[in-house]
């Protein structure tokens, strides 16, 4: 049966997984993962893969709906995938995160957690986001109601890749995950390219002249717009960018790049504003932080700075400490704690981001922080802690994949006091507090929802020296 398409029958749902799909347990057994189902759901399950005593597949048919499955808001939740949990009531979603944290963590990590808080949920579930980016397509994903249809057009799109179809793009009319102007940007960009009958990328063949948008929106109203595009013609780019500031003179930033390559990354390519001063500027409590077009940044601003608060609150500083904040990005956290501690030093592998750190502690004015630009593995070392004394507390950011066990058997050996981790993947997390464990209990562990309708989780734990 392995491998074959085929339907199993009302197999109720009751928690989520991985991606956000829906998880259950047949009568036989069977563990199955479904695309589109929600817990409490009983749904007909059309099996894609099967291996084992695990499955995979799609909702076929909804048995009986959750008491928790609520209408979509999004016209185009059906085909985008961004916002999985739409279909899920919020104070459902925010169970279900704190269930997936405490799942990895005490179950499967087996770590000894002294005091687990609730989940901090969002106040504003739509529009939270600071940042977005969309690319151009001259293939368009149609839905089965709009195959057939001649007066369909197939060959221009601007929005959001198609999962499992890199040359795809569906064309969103209106996202609601970024505050206004950005749908009016995007639908304007859209119809100038439109108006000046510019070619929408193509991805397989790599011709065409407009790529990607990128527009980041800050909470105090500026605005920044980045355009890739494909070709350096001089001209077209000018008079396309002038249509594009001739709609929106309130942009903060007009900024553009020529991209040639077969990827569509930009960190590695040439910035070029054309209008404004090249950034945006982003607050979160009383600092302010320069952000540029490469710039790393908590993509929403107003539960980032809940997470930061809670990372302090946990950090327990008095002004004396000597602090580590290892993975730092842009510096962020390490200045946000900086005027509560003695001195706080940050390493970060990206060398862009140490330089958008450095900017930010002269834009506020901050004297006692220090930024190291390197892998935090190979950074962290005796000669490093000589120079710059024992930590009282380290702070640890990681990316999805955790920490290197170098960097662990290190801060096993550094021994500081206090440790704050801050992480974008519970499992990876409770992988490494587990091997922490040799000198460190697990105090207290608190969860943020950074994107509501995903099935994405931060959490945040406090450990102390045994």
């Amino acid at each position: 049966m392995a491998n074959k398409h085929f339907i199993i029958p009302e197999v109720p749902i009751h928690g989520i997984a991985d991606r956000g799909k829906g998880v259950g347990r047949t009568s036989t057994g069977l563990t199955v993962f479904v695309e589109g189902a929600v817990p409490g759901d009983v749904v007909d399950v059309y099996v894609q893969k099967k291996k084992g005593n695990f499955a995979e597949g799609l909702t076929d048919r909804i048995v009986t709906p959750s008491p928790d499955r609520i209408a979509a808001f999004c016209q185009h939740f059906s085909v985008c995938g961004g916002c999985k949990w739409q279909n899920l009531d919020y104070e459902a979603q925010l169970r279900h995160k704190q269930q997936v944290v405490e799942d990895a963590l005490l179950r499967i990590g087996k770590v000894e957690i002294s005091e687990i808080l609730p989940i901090v949920g969002a106040s504003e579930t739509t529009y939270y986001r600071n940042k977005l980016e969309f690319g151009f397509a001259n293939r368009r994903w149609l839905t089965k109601d709009e195959m057939g249809n001649d007066n369909i057009d197939a060959t221009h799109a601007l929005g959001f890749h198609r999962a499992g179809f890199f040359d795809k793009i569906i064309d969103i009319q209106h996202c609601w995950l970024q505050p206004e102007p950005s749908n009016a940007l995007r639908n304007t960009c859209r119809a100038i390219a439109l108006e000046q009958e510019l070619a929408f990328y193509d991805m397989r063949q790599h011709t065409g002249f407009l790529r990607n948008l990128m527009v980041r929106i800050t909470s105090i109203g500026e605005a920044m717009l980045l355009v890739s595009f494909a070709k350096n013609d001089k001209k077209a780019i000018s008079r396309y960018l002038d249509a594009v500031l001739a709609q929106f003179p309130t942009l903060t930033t007009l900024v553009y790049c020529v991209n040639t390559k077969m990827n569509d990354s930009m960190f590695d390519l040439e910035m070029r504003t054309y209008f404004g001063k090249g950034f945006v500027i982003e607050v979160l409590g009383d600092l302010r932080f320069k952000i540029g077009p490469k710039s790393f940044f908590q993509t929403n601003s107003r539960q980032g700075k809940q997470l930061y608060d809670i990372t302090a609150a946990f950090a327990g500083l008095t002004g004396t400490e000597n602090v580590y904040d290892l993975y730092t990005g842009t510096g962020s956290i390490a200045l946000y704690l900086a005027r509560q501690c003695r001195q706080v030093v940050g390493i970060e592998e990206v060398p862009e981001a140490i330089g958008d750190a450095a900017e930010n502690m002269r834009l506020n004015d901050i004297q006692n922080a220090i930024f190291y630009a390197g892998d935090v593995k190979n950074v962290l070392s005796p000669e490093f802690a000589a120079l710059h004394g024992r930590p009282d507390v380290v702070i640890t950011d990681p990316p999805r994949a955790g920490m290197h066990e170098k960097a662990v058997r290190f801060l096993l050996d550094l021994a500081a006091p206090r440790m704050v981790y801050v992480s974008c993947n519970p499992a990876t997390q409770a992988r490494d507090l587990l091997l922490l464990s040799e000198k460190y209990a697990v105090l207290k562990s608190q969860a943020v929802d950074m994107f509501p309708h995903t099935h994405h989780i931060e959490n945040v734990a406090l450990l102390e020296l045994r």
